[in-house]
């Protein structure tokens, strides 16, 4: 959609009519009689309060914990808004929120903290987490972000992902994993580039290394250039990934690159600089709305290029929406008790592995491309792919029994494959 006032106004009026928002809550019992009434609340409540009482594990068979994920923010870093806060934060949760129902038959609360501070940000979350199933932490700005996960994770036994980080990681390492095989250049090899220093960039950079990539091979910058070991101004994030290579601006670190990530600011790469890569070279460009370099400007450059962005107007769009929903959908499924390294690997290569597969006609009638097929303009999956929930959560339960996560197996496979269908159904 494009950005006029025409289309502003569209989006202000479909978030107000009635009732405003994006999301609800409907009831998933009877509630007619007086006997319905007695069962719902009192006096006959009190039976699965007491068998919860004696068996805390019990709440997943009586209440809707099992299957509900909190989408909590403080606003201090929303997608191309930045510190909005947490009122202003709103419409994206809630947005979060409808996704996770609508792709993955998740029901999903937002909650948005007017807490900055990372103590006490650590604490609320804790403290609500009886509540839910899982967790998901949204727009949360680097370093807190950092710290209010690994706490999180250490002192709760529950699904917990900051999807800024994680699934940006998940999604983008998918794509990198295909690209490179259709440049046929090997992951050990490439040196990678990362523009931009906060939670995504580190964590993309964090997962490539579990894919393959050489950590001597990635140099990443910040607005102030090359992040070096020998810089004194930066956090201990960003020294995890310092170079003592004789190199300081982005443009030195460019020449003979294989991999370009960007995560920071518009218009930041120019021809020249996609003109010093190597041979066949892969550019995520990845801000947004708009990206460090545009997608004609970089494909008018070179014709021996492969990109990627986050808009959903160019060819491999770069969405956390292909994983986040069916992530979660598989921990919930084994009641995992956290989603780990390897849940995580399970559904980059899910993600890699569907976008090879022949493309549905539906999905090729829904996008208007008749070509679409595994290449250098389909790297990814399409998010209106109904294969994912199959394909993805089915991955991330399995990678969760088998490295010893969850709390309950799933032996019919078969089975689950039809539920997760009727999830979205």
């Amino acid at each position: 959609m494009s950005n006029t006032p025409a289309s502003k106004q569209k989006a202000l009026h479909y978030h107000q009519q009635a009732p405003a928002g994006k999301l609800g809550i409907h009831l998933t019992k009877p509630l007619q009689s007086l006997e319905d009434f007695s069962l719902a609340y009192s006096p006959w409540v009190a039976e699965p309060c007491r068998a919860i009482a004696k068996d805390r594990q019990k709440v997943f068979d009586y209440t809707a914990k099992g299957n509900l994920v909190a989408v909590i923010s403080n606003g201090t870093a929303v997608l191309g808004l930045g510190n909005i806060g947490p009122e202003a934060a709103k419409p994206v949760m809630e947005g979060k929120a409808i996704l996770f129902k609508k792709l993955a038959g998740i029901d999903a609360f937002d909650i948005e903290l007017d807490a900055t501070d990372p103590e006490a940000v650590i604490q609320i979350v804790k403290a609500l987490a009886p509540t839910f199933g899982g967790i998901n932490l949204e727009d949360i700005k680097a370093p807190e972000c950092f710290q209010i996960e690994q706490a999180l994770k250490a002192q709760l036994s529950m699904p917990i992902m900051h999807d800024d980080q994680h699934g940006t990681a998940i999604v983008s390492g998918a794509a990198l994993l295909n690209a490179l095989e259709v440049a046929n250049k090997d992951i050990e090899h490439i040196q990678l580039v990362v523009n931009g220093a906060g939670a995504g960039a580190i964590a993309c950079a964090q997962l490539y290394l579990s894919l393959g990539v050489k950590k001597e091979n990635i140099v990443m910058c910040d607005s102030k250039g090359v992040i070096r070991k020998d810089r004194t101004d930066i956090n201990a994030y960003k020294t995890a990934f310092g170079t003592d290579r004789p190199i300081y601006t982005l443009a030195e670190a460019l020449k003979g690159a294989d991999v370009f990530l960007g995560l920071s600011a518009a218009h930041v790469v120019s021809p020249t600089h996609l003109e010093s890569m190597a041979a066949y070279p892969i550019v995520f460009a990845l801000a947004n709305p708009d990206p460090e370099i545009s997608y004609d400007l970089a494909m008018a450059t070179r014709n021996d290029l492969m990109m990627a962005t986050g808009r959903s107007d160019y060819p491999n769009q770069v969405n956390n929406v292909l994983g986040f929903p069916y992530i979660f959908r598989g921990a919930l499924d084994v009641r995992a008790t956290e989603i780990n390294e390897a849940m995580k690997l399970a559904a980059v290569k899910a993600i890699a592995t569907l976008a090879k597969e022949p493309v549905p006609t539906t999905i090729k009638a829904a996008y208007g491309n008749k070509s679409l097929a595994f290449g250098k303009d389909y790297l990814l999956p399409k998010p209106m792919d109904q294969r994912l929930i199959t394909t993805v959560s089915t991955a991330v339960a399995k990678a969760a029994i088998e490295s010893g996560v969850a709390r309950i197996p799933i032996e019919d496979w078969e089975g689950y494959h039809a539920a997760l269908q009727q999830r979205t159904s």
